[in-house]
């Protein structure tokens, strides 16, 4: 490659990676004025706490299932075609649960509209995770593995600030509806913004450039045989303590919703408060953590925060207060899981081969997906038969959840390794007081100016 076609298709990354972060601002809203409220939406219809337990069962099988097809397409089409066919696709459910919410409002098949939440938002999963794998890599192509760390936590950092605003703003909505009986026409109004918005995301997948991606038929390998060599290598043993975590995680997290709105009877703008607020300390320290994953390496990050999120369900049912719930439970859940999520995504990037990695990422979610189906399977069978004199059932469920995260913890973290040549880490004390010192308004300040900068930039373009 020339020099002039080496500077060209940098320009054309460059661009690629700024119309990226504002699609994934237009997928937040999405999700702020949607994704956010199905299971909301469910108990407004009357689902059973089964049924909304199994929302989260359908979506951990379906979606790696989707994966599966959405990578093999990768070897026949464009990933760019791919993601703009499905991506258009799942935007057209909305149509159909706002179709939902006219016939509960009319009155009309009311005893089967909680199985049509569960089919539609079925297919919103497959279509939606079909395109994943090819975005996933096409993603991975427009950025340099030396920043990755730094560039996924700015896009996330952006993406969790509109949905955490935008997220609370439809709860605000949806209880003022609810107060004048009018509750359905809310989620009218919710969905179809869900709707267009993401009809604008497709409009910039297809104007977003592609690097060309050459597939070797050797790059292909059957889910057996990777499940086969699972335990031989380090993608492999990260994959089944993904799987594992994700099982013992979905036992108590499924029920989260039903805890909060059932249990104790919270309206919609407590229950977005307490589960968005904690999202702004996480936003803070996810530049922390992705410089933090740039120089020390991804598992580390990998080994502090799994040591949080196990005793998470404990918290939850200790106190019933909303700000107990905002700064104890649900602060330390966002920030760990920030770190987390990053760290598991750059780890990815760091084991798999660049031919292979669409197809790498749908085993390893379709093995994560297997544990999300069972463990949530399992918090709506016990949730539905489980019977206690001494404790409150839904208190077990959550105990039983936090003690099966943490035998996975402590058994698998010490299996895995660091693939990339990074500094040792020596004064862990000196590192957190960085997180919560320069973590604050410097941090804020930072990416509030990269926004902008973002922001005229696309504007200029």
């Amino acid at each position: 490659m020339s020099k002039k076609e080496y500077a060209e298709v940098k320009e054309l990354k460059h661009k690629a990676r700024c119309l990226s972060i504002k699609e994934g601002i237009l997928a937040s809203a999405k999700n702020s004025f949607g994704q956010s409220y199905i299971s909301p939406f469910a108990i407004a219809v009357n689902a059973s706490n089964s049924l909304v337990a199994l929302l989260t069962s359908v979506s951990g099988i379906f979606g790696p299932l989707s994966q599966l097809l959405g990578s093999k397409l990768m070897r026949r089409h464009s990933r760019k075609k791919i993601v703009t066919q499905y991506i258009s696709l799942e935007s057209l459910v909305w149509i159909s649960f706002i179709l939902i919410a006219i016939l509960f409002y009319k009155g009309i098949i009311v005893n089967i509209l909680p199985f049509l939440v569960l089919l539609f938002f079925s297919l919103y999963i497959i279509f939606g995770n079909v395109a994943y794998p090819p975005w996933f890599s096409w993603i991975g192509d427009i950025v340099d593995k030396k920043y990755r760390g730094r560039w996924f936590s700015k896009r996330r950092l952006i993406d969790g600030f509109v949905l955490g605003i935008l997220t609370i703003a439809a709860a605000i909505f949806l209880d003022v509806f609810r107060e004048k009986n009018f509750l359905m026409l809310g989620f009218v109004v919710l969905f179809s913004l869900a709707f267009i918005f993401r009809i604008m995301s497709v409009k910039i997948f297809r104007s977003q450039y592609e690097p060309k991606l050459k597939t070797k038929k050797e790059d292909y390998f059957s889910f057996w045989s990777f499940l086969k060599k699972s335990e031989g290598n380090n993608f492999g043993r990260f994959s089944i303590f993904m799987a594992l975590l994700n099982f013992s995680s979905a036992i108590s997290s499924s029920l989260v919703i039903v805890y909060l709105l059932r249990y104790l009877e919270f309206n919609y703008l407590i229950y977005m408060i307490i589960i968005s607020a904690g999202g702004g300390f996480a936003l803070i320290s996810l530049t922390f953590w992705g410089k933090f994953a740039d120089k020390y390496g991804n598992y580390k990050v990998l080994g502090i925060t799994t040591m949080l999120l196990p005793i998470v369900p404990i918290l939850w049912i200790l106190n019933d207060s909303p700000i107990y719930l905002i700064f104890v439970p649900f602060v330390i859940h966002n920030v760990a899981l920030a770190g987390f999520n990053l760290s598991a995504t750059n780890f990815i990037y760091d084991n798999g081969h660049p031919g292979k990695i669409g197809l790498m990422i749908s085993y390893h979610n379709l093995l994560s997906g297997i544990g999300v189906f069972f463990g949530a399977g399992l918090g709506a069978l016990l949730i539905k038969y489980l019977q206690l004199d001494f404790i409150e059932p839904l208190f077990a469920i959550f105990i039983l959840s936090a003690v099966l995260m943490m035998v996975v913890v402590f058994w698998w973290i010490p299996e895995l390794k660091e693939v990339r040549k990074t500094e040792k880490l020596k004064n862990y004390s000196r590192v957190f007081k960085e997180l919560i010192i320069k973590g604050g308004a410097a941090t804020i300040s930072e990416e509030l100016h990269q926004l902008m900068a973002i922001k005229t930039y696309l504007k200029e373009k």
